[in-house]
Order: C-alpha cells, then sequence, then structure tokens
C-alpha cells in the first residue's frame, strides 16, 4: 500500500511526490502527460527556470525523481477512485489498482476554448490569459483584453504596468455608462461586437474579425475562457467545490485538506490564481501536511 496516491504529475503532484520521497513515504504519481501549461513556448516566473520551457522542467523534475526509491511514476489515468482514510483504491485505465492511505489530487484544469475560429491555435501564443505569465515579453505593445465579466475592469488597470496602450474587446457584453466614462478616462478604446474569428499566422494572430463587419488588429489578445477540471474524480468522491468567476475549484483548508478526511488538492484544482510557482509551493505544501496526519 502506498502512504500517498498523487493523481496529476505535473508541478504541483511532482513537487508534492518530492516531499514524500524526502521523507522516505512510499508514493505514486499518475499522470497523464497533459499539462495545461503544454500550449506555452516558455514559462515564465518560477524562481530558477525562468523563460524554459515547461516540458523541459517537467522532464527535469521527473528525472530528479528517480533518486528516491519510494517514489514511482506512473503514465495512466485514474478512472476511478474511492474509500477512506487509510484505505483509498484508485482504479487506472490500464486496470491496475493502488490502494493509498492519503489521496493528493493535483490534476488540474482544463481551459474551454470559445468556438471562435482561430482562437485555440493562437492560444499559449498570441492569445493569453495571464500578465505576470506573459506581460513582460510583449510589454510596450498593443494589446487587447476580452471582456468576460466584471474581473476585467480590474485588468485594465492592472495591465498599465506593462503597457499604455489597451483595447477592450466588448464580445457581446453590454457595458454600462459608469464603465464607459472610466475607461475613456484611461485612454481604452471599447470595441463593440462579438468576436467571429481570429486570422493568423501559425498561432500568432494577425486580425480579430467581429460580427459587426469591423476588423480590429492588437499585438497580443489577453482572454479568460472558462475552465473545468481535467477529470471527475472529485464528483464521485464527494468534495465540496467553490464557484470562482472562471469555473469551480475544490474547496480545501489551512492544510489543503479537501472536505473529506484524507483527501488533499493542491495546483489549479484547489486555487483559482493559476500559477506555476503557485502551483508548486501549494503542491508540497499539501504533501507535507498529508504525511504530518499519518504521524498518529
Amino acid at each position: 500500500m502506498d502512504d500517498v496516491i498523487i493523481i496529476g504529475g505535473s508541478f504541483a503532484g511532482l513537487a508534492g511526490a518530492l516531499q514524500l520521497g524526502r521523507a522516505r513515504r512510499k508514493v505514486t504519481v499518475l499522470d497523464t502527460g497533459l499539462p495545461r501549461n503544454r500550449f506555452a513556448a516558455h514559462s515564465h516566473g518560477l524562481l530558477g527556470h525562468d523563460h524554459k520551457a515547461p516540458a523541459d522542467i517537467l522532464a527535469a523534475a521527473r528525472q530528479q525523481l528517480e533518486r528516491y526509491p519510494t517514489v514511482r511514476l506512473l503514465n495512466a489515468r485514474a478512472e476511478s477512485a474511492g474509500g477512506t482514510a487509510d484505505d483509498f483504491a484508485v482504479l487506472t485505465d490500464d486496470g491496475e489498482t493502488l490502494r493509498g492511505r492519503r489521496l493528493l489530487l493535483t490534476y488540474g484544469v482544463s481551459d474551454q476554448m470559445p468556438a471562435i475560429p482561430g482562437f485555440a491555435e493562437c492560444w499559449g501564443k498570441s492569445i493569453v490569459p495571464c500578465p505576470y505569465c506573459d506581460g513582460f515579453e510583449v510589454a510596450g505593445q498593443h494589446w487587447g483584453l476580452v471582456y468576460s465579466g466584471p474581473q476585467a475592469l480590474h485588468a485594465v488597470s492592472l495591465f498599465g504596468d506593462w503597457t499604455d496602450k489597451l483595447t477592450l474587446f466588448a464580445d457581446g457584453h453590454e457595458l454600462d455608462a459608469e464603465a464607459r466614462a472610466d475607461l475613456a478616462r484611461r485612454n481604452v478604446p471599447v470595441i463593440d461586437g462579438k468576436l467571429v474569428s481570429i486570422a493568423h499566422d501559425n498561432g500568432h494572430l494577425t486580425a480579430i474579425h467581429l460580427d459587426t463587419g469591423r476588423t480590429a488588429v492588437v499585438d497580443v489578445l489577453f482572454a479568460h475562457p472558462r475552465n473545468r477540471p481535467s477529470a471527475s474524480l472529485h464528483t464521485s468522491l464527494g468534495l465540496e467545490t467553490l464557484e470562482a468567476p472562471l469555473g469551480l475549484y475544490l474547496k480545501v483548508d489551512d492544510r489543503r485538506q479537501t472536505s473529506v478526511e484524507g483527501i488533499y488538492a493542491a495546483g489549479d484544482l484547489a486555487n483559482p490564481m493559476a500559477s506555476v510557482t503557485l502551483a508548486t509551493s501549494s503542491g508540497a505544501m499539501a504533501a507535507i501536511f498529508a504525511q504530518q496526519s499519518m504521524l498518529q
């Protein structure tokens, strides 16, 4: 029996495995090989790994875990999970049943691309969600922002640290007079109409077409499509969730434990503030708390 079964082998999951391996705890990590940021050429803001390819960082982490004999990395998907603390069972897609004292869920979320031709092809290249992740590389250029709710208006002021040329795309939403006045005061033009297609050259956008017949051009487009958990195990396990503006995430306490004893969660699955740095930190802490819970 494993001490901890980690479901999800990206940044949070591997960070958790590292802590457990160093504590000489027996752990199995299940990984489908589909990290959320696989569309990005570089990862930014992670100390010691800035501007490295996400796949290269993860490959190095897996190689470093090889020195810990109690850690097993398994390329498999968890099909189902159940049980209680000290007796959890996980069935993989290749028919293997794993048993563990604790579960650590780090299977992340997947972004749901809108049905706009060209959007998915540009995702992670010239359509991006996070200024902290990609803003430095395109600082000073003409940015576009797709309105997705009131939080977009906060982003307008935030983006000022990177660029003074910003255009807001209403994308079919109605903006009230107060919001429009504030945008005008900030010299942020608003383009009404819904986005209908994105013209691009190998993922680098060249034009944005709207249902009004208008065509707009920006250097980079910031957008925030809704996301959903990459698996449904939390539903069958009966875990509580919370709703964020762009999707739900798992409710955890200060020790990263979910609403069910013995099940912990970390990374984007348990934090709407998506970040490799935060995912790595939360994965490590969740593993430490899971280990400490077994000391009795």
